[in-house]
């Protein structure tokens, strides 16, 4: 019997390590997320949120993160194809490791959180920023088609 309330779901993490008063930043290149953003991906299958967020972050900076913490989601829906793309923004409690300067995804360091949030961020770091500094804890939006990553002014926040 057929469930109309199945939809694909795509499940994603992303993770602001802190250090003082300094971020964790990848400056991605090759997409269409170019920009300053936080380490993130793909949960893969059989795979917890935190595991993902945990081996994204390895992945992309060298560094092991520990004890992290849900901040909140973002959740957009596609109505063309009825999907759902769900980002778990995490914040790492601690760290470990150096970092291995980058991976195919782009450079990573460390960046005063100010400047941080005024240089060139990647689609939608502006808004994901609420949730990462605690002034919400969802945000929501649609679009129509793929998603290309500009959400300015229409996420709905909770």
């Amino acid at each position: 019997m057929k469930n109309d309330r199945y939809a694909p779901v795509m499940l994603l993490n992303m993770c602001m390590v802190r250090d003082g008063d300094k971020v964790l930043v990848l400056d991605k290149v090759g997409s269409k997320w170019d920009g300053l953003t936080f380490p993130g991906g793909h949960a893969e299958p059989g795979e917890s949120l935190v595991a993902a967020a945990v081996r994204e972050v390895w992945e992309e900076t060298g560094l092991t993160v520990a004890d992290l913490k849900l901040l909140g989601t973002v959740h957009w829906f596609n109505r063309t194809d009825g999907s759902h793309w769900i980002i778990f923004l995490y914040g790492a409690g601690a760290f470990s490791g150096e970092l291995n300067g980058g991976s195919r995804e782009g450079r990573v360091f460390w960046m005063e959180l100010a400047e941080f949030m005024k240089a060139g961020l990647a689609p939608c770091m502006r808004e994901f920023m609420k949730i990462f500094l605690g002034e919400c804890t969802e945000a929501y939006g649609e679009c129509e088609g793929a998603f290309e990553g500009d959400f300015e002014g229409e996420f709905e926040y909770f």
